[in-house]
């Protein structure tokens, strides 16, 4: 079974690019962030005529999260708890059944948090971060099979980034940022890229801006994290950069893995 997640970097400007995306790559399930528009705008005809069925917590002009699944959905969730009072469009869940029990599957899109002066964006990102860590920690305690696929905006390592020393100032890549990462990590989830390989110059996204996606001017920000039982099913993960060559890209490229499950 193939997961991915993607930031589409607003899905209606770049519906082409998806569709073409979902053919050639045929995900199974396919996590989708920054879709930028609300439910009833999202274009779903399009995407329901490649067998997809299809979740979304929309938001108008930014965020938003999605989940397109061959597989039906058994259960959805919107939101992260822990705030009541967050109307941001940020994560999705969904519940699947596979032939080892079930898969769970969250769409993310983390807070970019900058810039660092501005205490309530920092904070909030830093609050966000630790809202998903108890969330993480009770999923868990399910012992079921879960995927946490999305843009988390975090640099988690110096390797991660192709010249560190210029986002020393970046929310991204603040020590508070990359610390309560490593917290989630070490819950017990595995990072599938960095399963694979521990190289560098492994990236998820270019800037649109001085040439960054010709010189390979990127960072790793969007990371697949699996739980313990997703993680003794683990097949392979990719990053598909050549997407980022399409015409009208995002600046993000999708991040897959392969876990042995089989639809029921």
């Amino acid at each position: 079974m193939k997961i991915v997640t993607w930031n589409i970097n607003g899905v209606r400007a770049r519906i082409g690019n998806l569709t073409h995306w979902l053919t050639e790559s045929a995900p199974d399930i396919a996590c989708l962030q920054e879709i930028k528009t609300v439910d009833e705008q999202f274009p779903r005809a399009e995407i329901e005529a490649l067998g997809y069925n299809v979740e979304i917590y929309g938001q108008k002009g930014f965020n938003g999260v999605a989940i397109l699944s061959k597989l039906r959905f058994d259960e959805v969730i919107r939101g992260l708890p822990g705030d009541a009072t967050d109307e941001q469009a940020r994560f999705i869940e969904g519940v699947f059944s596979t032939d080892k029990g079930a898969l769970r599957v969250a769409s993310l899109y983390l807070p970019n948090g900058n810039p660092i002066n501005d205490e309530k964006k920092f904070s909030y990102k830093l609050s966000w971060m630790a809202r998903l860590e108890r969330w993480a920690e009770e999923r868990l305690m399910l012992e079921e099979a879960l995927v946490l696929a999305g843009d988390y905006n975090v640099i988690p390592e110096y390797i991660d980034a192709k010249f560190p020393e210029n986002w020393l100032s970046d929310a991204l890549f603040q020590p508070q940022t990359r610390q309560a990462f490593r917290r989630l990590k070490n819950l017990g989830f595995t990072e599938a890229v960095r399963a694979v390989t521990d190289g560098p110059d492994i990236f998820t996204f270019w800037d649109y801006q001085a040439g960054a996606w010709q010189k390979n001017n990127g960072i790793r920000i969007d990371h697949l994290l699996l739980s313990p039982e997703a993680a003794n099913r683990f097949s392979s993960a990719s990053i598909e950069k050549h997407v980022r060559a399409w015409e009208k890209p995002s600046d993000h490229v999708p991040v897959a893995v392969e876990l042995a499950f089989a639809p029921i």
